[in-house]
């Protein structure tokens, strides 16, 4: 770029332009140099000598992002790992009748999301990282783009919320289980919640668009089709939108389900030393009954263990993209040292957001005995199962058909 500066301007006058190299700011200057002379800043007149490129740099970041290759190849793992994990996740819910269960069918609708997430918002997400800009996708791709990444992202929360209250009934209402457990209701509940979901993304949605960057000083760059962006506007409602769904959408969940996991731990504690005590003192024909006890009891203990973890991961994985979310919409973006830091809690946070769609189905495995078996009859594609392993599997499940009913 060409050493411009208000004092040699002053000097020499418009003439300066022609031997700096800077025919924009020449013409700028023999039009309006009364204005240029009077008002103009040094960051103005540096913005005068400046190629398109240059132009679209400044205001706009570099088209490709610098993490773009480190990136890309740990998204590719988290995608074959997601697809993979919560396909065969979909597949052993819906192929087999023992793990179609109010709780299961949750866990269904949230690798449904996960995959709608990897699918289709990781291309998108790896796009941009590799074309900044300009947007090429249209006005209709910048609706579909927000209103699937606000969709997925509500109705993840909403179905680990409902989740985590079909648990807390099932252990601390065992007698109104078996009316709110039931799958017919666990899928009505899951229709609305993705329902919410969808009507919940509008808001954000509708602020956003295909925004270009306006030409300054006369000149006839950039074009449309250079620096177009799916940008949200007006800012002041985009920032109101990003503080009101993190507050409603992820910490008032989460609190409520550190509540919950809370009294359904004292619940279960209590159940367990009940148990222990029975044990102790059971030789008669009640025996029975309270051995089958303590089974619900044992089985209720591994299912909330699972669920417990996955609520952590889950909240650990999805609180970068809300801080993210949040800093985007009150840092200072004229700030070199913001947009930076930005940059990297940016990355961050989108490892850990398509992570969190990966993590799910490797939980399920390590600590649930009737996912890891049906993954392996799935991986090793076994042709049928021998009668004593098919009495195995249903009487001994972390997430049974008869924890559901009982629990």
């Amino acid at each position: 770029m060409p050493n411009c500066s208000l004092e040699i301007l002053n000097q020499t006058g418009t003439t300066v332009f022609s031997g700096l190299g800077c025919p924009e700011a020449a013409v700028i200057c023999g039009m309006n140099i009364s204005w240029l002379l009077s008002s103009a800043s040094e960051d103005d007149l540096k913005e005068m000598c400046l190629s398109e490129e240059e132009y679209l740099t400044t205001h706009m970041g570099p088209r490709m992002s610098p993490w773009f290759f480190p990136v890309c190849i740990t998204y590719l793992i988290i995608f074959l790992v997601g697809v993979l994990g919560n396909s065969f996740t979909c597949a052993v819910i819906l192929q087999h009748s023992v793990m179609q269960t109010a709780t299961n069918y949750y866990l269904l609708s949230l690798a449904v999301s996960d995959l709608l997430v990897l699918l289709l918002g990781m291309p998108l997400e790896v796009y941009e990282m590799q074309e900044n800009y300009p947007f090429l996708l249209g006005k209709g791709g910048c609706y579909f783009k927000i209103f699937l990444f606000e969709t997925v992202c509500f109705a993840s929360i909403l179905n680990v919320t409902a989740l985590s209250v079909e648990r807390y009934v099932a252990v601390t209402q065992p007698l109104k289980v078996k009316h709110m457990a039931t799958r017919a209701h666990a899928r009505r509940v899951i229709f609305m919640l993705w329902g919410l979901s969808m009507l919940c993304a509008l808001p954000n949605t509708s602020v956003h668009g295909i925004k270009v960057l306006s030409p300054r000083f006369g000149r006839e760059f950039p074009s449309f089709s250079s620096s177009a962006g799916c940008l949200a506007e007006p800012d002041w409602m985009y920032n109101l939108i990003i503080l009101i769904s993190t507050l409603v959408f992820f910490m008032l969940p989460m609190l409520v389900i550190s509540i919950l996991y809370l009294l359904i731990g004292l619940r279960l504690r209590r159940e367990k030393l009940m148990a222990t005590m029975d044990a102790n003192h059971s030789f008669g024909p009640g025996s029975i009954s309270k051995s089958h006890r303590q089974r619900l009891t044992k089985r209720n203990l591994q299912v909330t263990k699972m669920l417990c973890v996955l609520v952590v991961v889950f909240g650990l994985c999805w609180a970068p993209f809300h801080v993210d979310r949040l800093m985007w919409s009150y840092i200072d973006k004229s700030s070199i040292q913001h947009q930076k830091i930005f940059e990297k809690v940016h990355i961050v946070s989108g490892v850990f957001f398509y992570l969190s769609s990966a993590v799910n189905p490797i939980l399920y495995n390590l600590m649930s005995t009737r996912f890891r078996e049906m993954f392996s009859h799935l991986t090793c594609c076994s042709k049928g199962w021998p009668a004593r392993f098919g009495f195995q599997m249903t009487q001994r499940s972390t997430l049974s058909k008869e924890n559901d009913q009982h629990s």
